[in-house]
């Protein structure tokens, strides 16, 4: 008896545990789609590939597992890229099963949406060569199922990241032979991996940093997140009497309420944490770029290698002492190198706690308490973390917002915050809440400005069809606000204002529940409703569009660089 290839290719699937498949049907893709209904597999199909790109991300992100993409190649290639440049810089295994949309015999001849790069066409190898950590163009079934177990094992293997396969011709038509040379294994046999780890000598020359260190701060990043560490870094912050301050990635890696907590780092981050990492010894970072944001844009009186000891913990190489240079690199899995670490030894100190509870009064603002309409951002923060608890995950879009959120929202335990920040885009929050509430069992809050929100709105449509109940706060400022608060006079800027759109009548066309509120008080009690119902809420809250972010939030170090306008 004969197999398909799509067959054997949805088979592979199933052995390697995918729980979803993200995308929209099209191409060569719909064969493959074809095989879903036959099995356990569910497809979620939002209304374009770019809110499928940031699910698959998202889910990634949340499991470890690879979240996978899939559709029709130009679109994958054009709409669906965002989802995967977000993976690729921020860390999320996923793997995206695409088609060349050839013609058979026809390919040569510039056919309608031909991808393969022959002239005539467009190279969509040639786009994912840029966004992904690997990618495969199989030429037979054989290469399709091996090609794609590859796929799998390489968006976990080291840094997680997107893989991609590009699906053409007779590779994804043709029946798979039997007993072919060479062979294809077993798909969980092919796939494992094995974490790395550092070497003993390494782990020693930490620790005695970190031992005789008298003001020693952990940096902690989204490598975190990655090697589910949690554990292993707060065991390391108790045995070495740590303050632990994280990147914006890294928020809630670290519950930000816990005694050692000192805040997040970086241009638009707590005063108090950029202080903490300024004034220590020793600075122990794990899964940290340090990218310009992180760094205040590296400011001379931050972070000063020739003064402090850098220890520097990461998977790859490469990254250890890319940014500054480091005393100490510990290349391995973060989960590995802080669990060794936390065997090596041990250190105490009169200076961690004092300074990070100091740190953490930055958390607060007097505008928590303003009653005024419209509504403070400041107290909108206040307000969502009110109902944040260990059982809620914010997704947070780019912009203000974002930033209003990483000063002022607590986070009270850790996978409670995901950002928008590997490359940052506007739209995200929305189906990367959709996401979570598919994959967890957990309360979800996207938070986005109005023009993120209205990029990806669809999103709550695709909460109605499939079941789930996030809660969409829009920041609304009836403007691209970051970016209208650059102008040094109203009007210098094209294009930062936008028509007041009633987001309340399209969440009630949608499916949705909606309601406006200009009251500190009304919002609190849209967010407890919301947060408590089986149907997706849409909050649209009237914020004060003259309140500053950058003016507000702008970190000393950052300033002293240039600051927004650098």
């Amino acid at each position: 008896m004969t197999t398909t290839t799509t067959a054997a290719l949805v088979e592979t699937l199933e052995e390697l545990g995918v729980e979803y498949v993200f995308g929209y049907p099209g191409g060569r893709a719909i064969e493959l789609l074809e095989h879903l209904p036959e099995s356990e597999i569910d497809l979620v199909r939002p209304r374009d590939e770019r809110e499928a790109s940031v699910m698959a991300e998202m889910h990634g992100r949340l499991t470890g597992n690879p979240g996978v993409l899939t559709g029709q190649g130009p679109w994958i290639g054009s709409l669906g890229l965002m989802g995967q440049l977000e993976a690729r810089l921020g860390s999320s295994p996923m793997v995206v099963l695409t088609e060349a949309s050839e013609r058979g015999e026809y390919s040569t001849l510039a056919p309608y949406q031909q991808a393969r790069g022959d002239y005539g066409g467009f190279s969509l190898p040639s786009i994912l060569d840029g966004v992904s950590k690997e990618w495969w163009f199989p030429r037979t079934p054989t290469e399709t199922l091996r090609s794609t177990q590859l796929a799998f094992k390489h968006a976990v293997a080291g840094r997680p990241g997107p893989t991609a396969v590009i699906l053409d011709g007779g590779a994804i038509t043709d029946d798979v032979p039997h007993d072919p040379t060479p062979a294809v294994w077993d798909a969980s046999a092919q796939v494992r991996t094995w974490d790395a780890a550092p070497t003993a000598t390494d782990v020693a020359s930490a620790a005695e940093a970190l031992e005789n260190a008298a003001k020693p701060v952990i940096v902690a990043g989204n490598g975190i997140h990655a090697a589910r560490a949690y554990d292993e870094l707060a065991a390391v912050a108790d045995a070495y009497d740590c303050a632990v301050v994280t990147s914006y990635l890294g928020k809630s890696t670290y519950p930000e309420t816990d005694d050692r907590a000192a805040g997040v780092m970086g241009s638009f981050g707590h005063e108090g944490a950029n202080r903490v990492v300024s004034e220590a010894d020793t600075v122990l970072v794990v899964g940290c770029r340090l990218n310009p944001m992180d760094t205040n844009w590296q400011s001379p009186d931050f972070v000063r290698p020739e003064e402090q000891t850098i220890v520097h913990a990461d998977v790859d190489a490469r990254n250890a002492g890319w940014v500054y240079p480091a005393d100490v690199g510990l290349i391995g899995d973060a989960k590995a190198s802080l669990e060794a670490l936390a065997d090596a030894g041990s250190g105490e100190n009169d200076w961690a706690l004092e300074r990070a509870a100091e740190a953490r009064e930055w958390f607060t603002a007097p505008e928590f308490e303003d009653d005024s309409a419209p509504i403070k951002p400041q107290r909108a923060a206040k307000e969502i973390q009110a109902v944040v608890d260990e059982d809620t995950i914010v997704t947070a879009d780019s912009g203000n917002n974002r930033f209003w959120l990483l000063y002022y929202l607590q986070t009270p335990a850790v996978r409670t915050y995901f950002g928008s920040g590997g490359v940052g885009g506007m739209g995200w929050a929305n189906p990367a809440a959709v996401s979570a509430a598919l994959t967890t069992d957990k309360d979800v809050i996207a938070v986005a400005g109005d023009g993120g929100f209205s990029m990806t709105m669809n999103s709550v449509e695709t909460a109605v069809e499939y079941g789930v109940a996030p809660t969409f706060v829009v920041l609304n400022d009836t403007s691209l606000g970051m970016v209208r608060q650059m102008q040094h006079e109203d009007g210098d800027i094209a294009g930062v204002e936008f028509h007041d759109t009633d987001f309340v009548k399209i969440a009630e066309a949608f499916g949705a529940i909606g309601c406006r509120v200009t009251e500190p008080d009304e919002f609190a009690d849209a967010l407890a409703e919301g947060k408590a119902a089986d149907t997706p809420h849409v909050i649209d809250v009237r914020i004060d569009r003259e309140e500053d972010m950058a003016e507000t939030l702008s970190s000393s170090f950052y300033d002293s660089v240039g600051g927004l306008h650098e």
